[in-house]
């Protein structure tokens, strides 16, 4: 819908409208790992406009926290502390950097060669997976929470329509809470104490990040799965509003914008953000695709991130209750790994390909650490490696090949 057909009354209330779609898991993701909701609301709201600016206002996609470095983010913060963890963000701003030069110079065929689906997929997998113990901790403080969390989120899946359907952690999280409250366990002190207006962290208490060269690498290959994600998207994006990102501002800038986004974010203390598909959805059934309708969105994350009740309402909210929530979340999280498999038609009959998926998912899930000096690196960005370095060294297998040919035939 082209911004003449819409009035300004409209804009922004789809604009705003956009931002609870993307709201509770841009908010979810500071809470799970200890950040400030506010600040990764303001980090949102600009690295959203940062993208536009670098994309020439064409591309209308919404940039929010990633679920992708809840678990790198929750283990970097044992290890060095956040201001360490937060500087290692950098490094995923580095990759996309890379990843933007590489497509300028050679376009998107060399990343289809050193990340196809066959790496990416488990690597997908293990984002989900690697969390599922956090998941029931945080449920076990009180399973009935966790239950109601649950069975709302699954319900607004299952049977709801339209938009109400993006936003079933939302749901889930309010019906959680307001049970929470009935049952005398939500503390309010703090919501009281805390000013209508206050400025995020990110404003309050800026400083330059405490650069450390062990985070920085750790984060590098997590990055590697949302950047391949964040190509998807462009391309879901392109679909959905009729028109070629790809070509036009180019894909090299839109990797560009989400890199500068995640370092803005580094310096202001909130997790790396990348594109968010439910925002993409909420476009193809509102069939408003202006990005001027993204940038009021993005506007309204910078207005609530200077609300202070709402985030200390936020970090009110009971821990098992977000862990109903993530019960269905990160399993979600595995099933769009399972299914980048599937619609990429990954032969696991294949020697090759059972090798790759197999050894990454066994070091992942295994907790494999690698190590050298006072340096380490272990989890998903271990695995996101052996996975590109196996994909780049094991040759095809032609007898299998040409044994599949002749069966087709």
């Amino acid at each position: 819908m082209d911004v003449e057909n819409l009035s300004p009354l409209r804009k922004g209330i789809v604009g705003v409208q956009f931002l609870f779609v993307a709201f509770g898991s841009t908010v979810l993701v500071p809470l799970l790992v200890g950040l400030d909701p506010a600040t990764a609301l303001f980090s949102a709201g600009i690295g959203t406009f940062i993208f536009h600016l670098v994309t020439k206002g064409k591309v209308p996609i919404f940039l929010g926290s990633s679920f992708a470095f809840i678990a790198p983010i929750i283990e970097a913060s044992k290890l060095w502390g956040m201001s360490g963890t937060l500087a290692g963000i950098i490094g995923v701003s580095l990759v996309y950097f890379i990843m933007s030069a590489l497509v300028k110079w050679q376009g998107k065929k060399l990343l289809d060669r050193v990340f196809p689906p066959v790496v990416i997929g488990p690597v997908i997998i293990l984002i989900g997976l690697t969390l599922s113990t956090s998941a029931v901790n945080m449920a076990k403080e009180n399973w009935l929470l966790a239950f109601i969390a649950l069975i709302t989120a699954i319900c607004v899946l299952t049977f709801t329509k339209g938009l109400i359907k993006l936003v079933p952690v939302v749901c889930g999280i309010i019906v959680g809470y307001i049970v929470a409250c009935f049952m005398g366990l939500v503390d309010f002190s703090a919501v009281k104490a805390a000013p209508w207006i206050g400025l995020p962290n990110a404003l309050t208490d800026f400083h330059l990040p405490q650069f450390q060269w062990a985070p920085f690498i750790y984060m590098i290959p997590v990055a590697i799965a949302p950047v391949i994600e964040h190509i998807g998207d462009v391309y879901v994006v392109s679909a959905v509003a009729d028109k070629d990102f790809v070509k036009n501002p180019g894909l090299h800038r839109t990797l560009l914008g989400d890199g500068l986004a995640c370092l803005a974010a580094s310096f202001f203390g909130g997790p790396p953000v990348t594109t968010y598909s439910e925002v993409t959805g909420a476009m193809s059934i509102t069939k408003v695709t202006n990005p001027q309708v993204i940038r009021i969105a993005a506007l309204t994350a910078v207005v609530f991130s200077v609300v202070g009740k709402l985030s200390a309402l936020l970090q009110s909210i009971p821990q098992a209750v977000l862990g109903g929530i993530m019960l269905l979340l990160f399993g979600t999280i595995a099933s769009v790994g399972i299914q980048n498999l599937i619609q990429h038609h990954v032969d696991l009959n294949k020697t090759r390909n059972i090798i790759i998926v197999s050894v990454t998912l066994t070091m992942g899930i295994g907790g494999a650490v690698l190590g050298w000096g006072s340096f380490s690196i272990s989890g998903i960005g271990l695995s996101a490696i052996v996975g590109v370095i196996l994909n780049l060294i094991l040759p095809q297998n032609i007898i299998e090949e040409n044994q599949d040919k002749k069966e087709t035939k």
